[in-house]
């Protein structure tokens, strides 16, 4: 039972405390009240502390391996630090499940995802050979194609600024591999009805090679997917991206500084 007659302000004070009650909510999607109760403040107090610190940890990016104190936070960032590192990324975009918009509500459609047949948002991330997140874009809504929603991130001008930076693709990002050959590298098409036995299996033996090696990336979204609340988001639209992006952040400070 909390003692409501001990004020509020010495139960609930230090940053350190609200940082806690985020970090809970942010993994296991506690609702406001409970945690009002295990910390014995009102629920609006830990309303207030998440609305103030969600955003703050969405800002600090992802850390950089092996560099306490540096962080990514665009995806120029990603691209350089590549670059200086000699490094080949992988990425990859995931679904997240949002609640439908109100009937009559324009941009209804957009959230319907083709894939999932449901209200999705999507969010592209970056790893590295190691599956270590170096970054997560702004999310888009689920029926945009997976090329499409790197491209407004600015992939396509990273590509451009940085030559030498190559990346792992799966098939979704075709049109990425046609204007950015030898960077956006996706699996060996299909080979045509005809084609020698021989060159059929060595297609066979690089796609499997390239599918190894893009397999961390797939480990680093599900990584992110064993917090709660990236598994159906049931809260308002807006503020998935903020919580995406904190919950990035903070996996890649436990893998990337390990």
């Amino acid at each position: 039972m909390v003692n409501r007659t001990v004020p509020a302000h010495r139960l609930f004070t230090g940053i350190s405390r609200r940082h806690l009650a985020c970090l809970i909510h942010l993994r296991h999607d506690l609702p406001h009240s409970v945690l009002g109760l295990l910390f014995g403040v009102d629920r609006s107090t830990i309303t207030r502390a998440i609305a103030e610190i969600r955003p703050l940890l969405a800002k600090r990016g992802c850390a950089v391996p092996d560099r306490p104190g540096l962080r990514l936070r665009t995806l120029a960032d990603v691209f350089a630090y590549a670059r200086a590192g000699d490094i080949e990324l992988r990425l990859d975009a995931t679904e997240i499940q949002v609640r439908r918009p109100p009937a009559g509500r324009g941009g209804r459609r957009a959230f319907v995802s083709g894939k999932k047949k449901q209200n999705t948002m999507k969010a592209t991330v970056i790893a590295d050979r190691h599956g270590r997140t170096l970054g997560a874009d702004a999310l888009r809504p689920g029926r945009m194609h997976d090329a499409t929603a790197a491209r407004d991130e600015g992939i396509a001008v990273c590509f451009q600024r940085f030559p030498d930076v190559g990346a792992l693709l799966d098939d979704g990002y075709l049109g990425l591999s046609r204007d950015h050959r030898g960077q956006a590298i996706t699996p060996p098409r299909k080979p045509r009805p005809g084609t020698l036995p021989g060159r059929v299996q060595q297609r066979e033996r690089d796609r499997h090679a390239h599918s190894s090696d893009r397999i961390t990336v797939e480990h680093a979204l599900a990584d992110h997917k064993r917090w709660k609340q990236l598994t159906r988001w049931t809260h308002r639209r807006d503020r998935l991206p903020d919580t995406y992006r904190a919950i990035a952040g903070l996996i890649s400070d436990r893998t990337n500084n390990a």
